[in-house]
């Protein structure tokens, strides 16, 4: 299953909440101001930035701010 590292505020998690769901894609949504590991993992995959929305993959890779297609494409649907 795919995790998702987000905000209540970023409206790019929200875009890509949306675009997730109507394409079947299941994930699990971790709020980083409300998690301080996730908030450091983030930041580790991100260069020391807290950038969502950021997804983590079974296989322990990341993609910061995807698009829908690159999500599909990494998934393989």
């Amino acid at each position: 299953m795919v995790e998702m590292f987000s905000t209540t505020w970023c409206a790019y998690c929200k875009r890509l909440k949306v675009a997730m769901d109507r394409a079947g894609i299941a994930y699990k949504e971790t709020n980083i101001e409300e998690d301080p590991e996730a908030a450091d993992w983030v930041m580790n995959a991100n260069g020391g930035n807290q950038t969502v929305p950021t997804l983590r993959f079974e296989d322990g890779s990341a993609l910061t701010n995807p698009s829908i297609g690159e999500v599909k494409a990494k998934l393989g649907v």
